[in-house]
């Protein structure tokens, strides 16, 4: 059955509500909740920090005695287990909601259709999948870890007009403005970790830090994350010089652990995390990696460079999101490098489509993001 207009205008307000805890309360998902009584919203609540009380419980409160006979629209399954809270469908049930209208259901083993059944067997109307593809979206990071395990991977980069990274001087960093840039500290800021390679971090020696904007207090920095099979980056250097402020992680290979052990040490001496995962062909086993970084509960990982680092995650099929800068400026230059190195003789039937593409103008730049994956 099709869902209303009337249900789908009042699941956006409880999707803009989620929004609000993106980068707050990862790895558990962001939920927003309106409670109705006749035409007229009661109470609306979302989950706003990792341990905090859940949306259904917050819009409860606030509509109070309101509540009764009225209506509850809220993006994910309701919990019905006790985890750091009680169960949300107590509480629903305990505030006599007639009728509940759910974006999608919640893939957690322990919830997973059991929230809605439990509503069902108290009396409760519920409904199922309106805007069920943009609450997908939102918490497509959530969704991906308890399908596959591995954070949501996205690609970030700033190319001219005619598609150049840098002119081979350090000036990647610069080609994307102002305004641009703190857009990408504010992805920073609800990021798990930001990854380069060691060629990038030894390049540029930069920071990977949230400094445009404040970090989450619940969060903090990012971990900083290093892809180095050879074991080549400089402890004296940023980002290992700073590992004692801001987390590094360096992911290298057994073999490099064994031949360089005094470039480990010193590298630890900074407080750099050193994990050692297979050899692939062109570097390190991305997939490990990644692995690795979900059973750390990561949800996000944003890419920040180079072109061979994006080249090998797009082969593997490891994107998710794509986030492009694109300065209004020409460089014209042969010995500029490009955006997504990758092997030569692909054609355009091999080439990677993006998908739920948007466009925005931030400062004088134009942003592109888009959806590579299934999430």
């Amino acid at each position: 059955m099709g869902c209303s207009s009337r249900d789908e205008a009042y699941m956006q307000r409880a999707l803009d509500l989620a929004a609000n805890g993106i980068g707050r309360v990862e790895p558990n998902p962001v939920v927003g909740a309106v409670v109705v009584q006749g035409e007229c919203a009661v109470g609306e609540g979302y989950y706003a920090r990792f341990g905090g009380p859940h949306a259904e419980v917050v819009a409860l409160a606030q509509a109070g005695q309101k509540a009764r006979g009225g209506e509850l629209f809220v993006t994910l399954e309701p919990c019905c287990h006790h985890g750091k809270t009680p169960p949300c469908t107590d509480a629903v049930l305990a505030a006599g909601i007639r009728r509940v209208v759910v974006a999608v259901a919640d893939p957690f083993p322990e919830v997973a259709g059991r929230g809605l059944a439990i509503l069902e067997e108290g009396g409760v109307q519920v409904e199922v999948g309106a805007l069920a593809g943009k609450a997908r979206r939102l918490n497509a990071a959530y969704f991906k870890r308890q399908k596959t395990g591995l954070p949501l991977v996205i690609a970030k980069w700033a190319m001219t007009l005619d598609g150049r990274l840098a002119a081979g001087s350090g000036e990647s960093r610069w080609i994307s403005s102002e305004a641009s840039r703190r857009r990408v500290h504010e992805v920073r800021r609800i990021s798990d970790a930001v990854l380069v390679g060691s060629g990038t971090a030894i390049a540029d020696e930069p920071s990977l830090t949230v400094r445009h904007v404040e970090p989450f207090p619940e969060r903090g920095q990012p971990t900083r994350v290093i892809l180095d099979s050879h074991l080549a980056l400089d402890p004296t250097c940023e980002p290992a010089r700073t590992a004692g402020e801001a987390p590094v992680t360096v992911y290298t290979s057994a073999a490099a652990l064994v031949e360089r052990g005094g470039r480990a040490e010193a590298l630890r001496q900074t407080g750099c995390e050193i994990v050692t995962v297979p050899p692939a062909d062109a570097g390190l086993l991305l997939t490990a990696v990644l692995q690795d970084l979900g059973k750390r509960e990561m949800s996000r990982v944003l890419i920040e460079g180079g072109s061979r680092v994006f080249g090998s995650f797009f082969a593997e099929g490891l994107v998710d999101r794509v986030m492009v800068f694109v300065s209004p400026r020409i460089l014209g230059s042969t010995d500029a490098l490009g955006a997504v190195a990758g092997p030569d003789g692909r054609g355009l039937l091999e080439a990677f489509e993006v998908a739920d593409l948007a466009f925005e103008t931030v400062g004088p730049d134009l942003m592109i993001q888009g959806r590579v994956s299934e999430f």
